[in-house]
């Protein structure tokens, strides 16, 4: 009577265990980059619900738009476009902010999560590199999350002026004013301050809290708060200077022209923002290669907490 094995030939381990090395770094670095998006849906849905509440604000406040509109007749249609444009600055600098407290949360979850989690351990059994893990949850702040801000704003915008000009029409008003708005121009400028101002000009702070998240047990907040403002606090007993508070300030944009009455407004705010040959974006982009490298070296070593 013949038997019939069911030992998986050695040709097919062979070839199975062979499989994954025919995947490429950038479709590996790509999963691992969807992975976290499917894992940390607060970066979507945090933006989405602020845009949402922002929306149905406007919406609300455009009923009495036509009435609004005949007190301003006496204005030229560029003062009145001006009037538009910084209730759709307003907007966008809202969802700016809220991405800003997105990638700070999200940065400082991320790897002491799957810590606390203990997810850590199924993570590193798959053959993907620690480097490259980090590497795929600095992505998320740097570069991700800039740019679905992005195009949430556009097309917040495209919503509010759609429905601008439905209740103008709708009321007799003529729609000169819209023409006045150039939301192409701020379109890109804002792209441009998104990538280069909320991604990498920021960066250093990402890295920072990358490194706390790898390293702290828990009270990432506080760790990641509490050092900076020690120094701080001793720079200003010893030397009674506040050298290192200002950097951190001008870094984060505090005291910088767009807050100090000198340039008001999203397009001036803009403007401002720091370019591709600021050496002042080389060295904090130094730095947080520095800290991303140290977050990698403690994620190789730390275990469950």
């Amino acid at each position: 009577m013949s038997t019939q094995s069911n030992a998986i030939p050695q040709s097919a381990l062979a070839s199975g265990a062979g499989s994954y090395n025919e995947i490429s770094v950038a479709r590996r670095f790509y999963w691992l980059v969807k992975r976290e998006v499917w894992e940390s849906r607060s970066i979507y849905i945090a933006p989405l619900a602020v845009a949402a509440v922002i929306l149905l604000g406007y919406f609300v406040s455009a009923i009495s738009l036509p009435a609004r509109m005949r007190e301003a007749s006496g204005m030229t249609p560029m003062a009145q476009g001006d009037m538009f444009a910084q209730t759709f600055g307003t907007a966008a600098m809202a969802l700016m902010a809220t991405t800003l407290v997105v990638a700070a949360f999200y940065c400082l979850d991320a790897l002491h999560g799957e810590r606390r989690d203990r997810s850590i351990l199924f993570w590193k059994s798959l053959p993907v590199s620690d480097s490259m893990t980090v590497l795929s949850k600095a992505t998320i702040p740097l570069f991700l999350l800039p740019l679905l801000t992005f195009l949430i704003t556009v097309a917040l915008q495209i919503c509010m002026l759609l429905l601008t000009a439905a209740i103008l029409l709708a009321g007799g008003q003529s729609l000169a004013m819209l023409s006045h708005l150039n939301l192409g121009i701020t379109w890109i400028a804002l792209l441009n301050h998104l990538v280069v101002g909320h991604g990498l000009y920021y960066a250093p702070f990402y890295g920072w809290f990358l490194l706390v998240s790898a390293w702290a047990r828990r009270g990432t907040f506080l760790w990641a708060v509490l050092p900076p403002l020690a120094i701080g606090v001793l720079e200003k007993i010893l030397f009674n200077t506040s050298h290192f508070g200002d950097l951190i300030g001008d870094r984060f944009g505090i005291g910088g022209s767009a807050t100090s009455g000198k340039a008001t407004g999203m397009l001036a705010m803009i403007a401002d923002s720091p370019t591709l040959s600021s050496p002042g974006l080389w060295i904090g982009l130094i730095l947080t290669a520095l800290f991303l490298f140290a977050a990698m070296q403690l994620r190789r070593r730390q275990g469950p907490v």
